[in-house]
């Protein structure tokens, strides 16, 4: 991998991570597109510089950290599912759906669920003023939800903002709970990676995970502060038109 494609999948990563259009989908078809030699390495490459926009979203949300003990419950609650089902599955999903035909029908789905979802959500109002007084129940239905985005090309944001409206969340609530619930997930999923692929690390190698979290972490904190602003105004049809649009121009490039 060189530091020009670094660069590229990590402004990828960073722009598309917490917007419901999937970030992992975005960076194989992109990989897919420049033909990067090492695959494997750039597998963990996509997965470790999720941590550039943890911090991102850290950063920005740090004072909820810092109200009560129930944020980190609900967010441990919702988190459950997704980490039993990532140890057990962890090896097949790396092995089997991380290719570009799996990422396109997903964003095409994702896409016509998220037009729905912006019809059934244009006039609701959140049950809960706060994303942490969601019930116990309803994190644990976020985190199912959650499980969806272990396929490339669902989006973890796409699935945990449906699962928060269907919990009882507003277009905003479920937004600022999926970016909070990122923290846990994110952390977990890139720990494991960097374990089952230490022998993938040398010192050049860490160079690139360091400088792609790097740019990651700045078009992060751009994506997260325009992405609440532009669903409150617009919803999500036109992530849901993007993605259409992208998955069926790539199907048509792969025919």
């Amino acid at each position: 991998m060189t530091y020009l494609q670094a660069l590229l999948l990590a402004i990828i990563e960073g722009i598309t991570e917490f917007l419901p259009v999937s970030s992992t989908g975005h960076m194989i078809l992109a990989d897919a597109l420049m033909n990067v030699r090492d695959k494997e390495f750039t597998k963990t490459f996509e997965i470790v510089i999720q941590l550039g926009a943890i911090l991102a979203v850290a950063l920005l949300y740090v004072k909820r950290f810092f109200v009560s003990l129930d944020i980190y419950l609900k967010l441990l609650t919702a988190f459950i599912p997704t980490g039993i089902i990532g140890i057990l599955a962890y090896k097949s999903i790396k092995a089997y759906l991380f290719n570009p035909f799996v990422v396109i029908v997903a964003l095409i789905v994702g896409g016509i669920i998220l037009i729905l979802l912006d019809k059934w959500t244009e006039n609701k109002t959140s049950d809960f003023e706060k994303a942490e007084d969601v019930s116990y129940a309803g994190a644990v239905k976020i985190g199912l939800f959650q499980c969806l985005s272990m396929i490339p090309g669902v989006s973890r944001a796409a699935a945990t903002i449906f699962g928060g409206v269907f919990a009882g969340f507003d277009r905003k609530i479920a937004a600022e709970f999926s970016f909070l619930l990122a923290i846990p997930t994110m952390l977990a999923a890139s720990g494991k990676d960097l374990w089952e692929s230490k022998d993938l690390i040398h010192s050049e190698n860490v160079k690139l995970l360091l400088f792609g979290g790097a740019v990651a972490f700045a078009f992060a904190l751009i994506a997260v502060k325009g992405f609440i602003i532009f669903v409150q105004k617009y919803g999500f049809k036109h992530f849901g038109y993007y993605r259409i649009i992208l998955g069926v121009l790539f199907l048509i490039l792969s025919l």
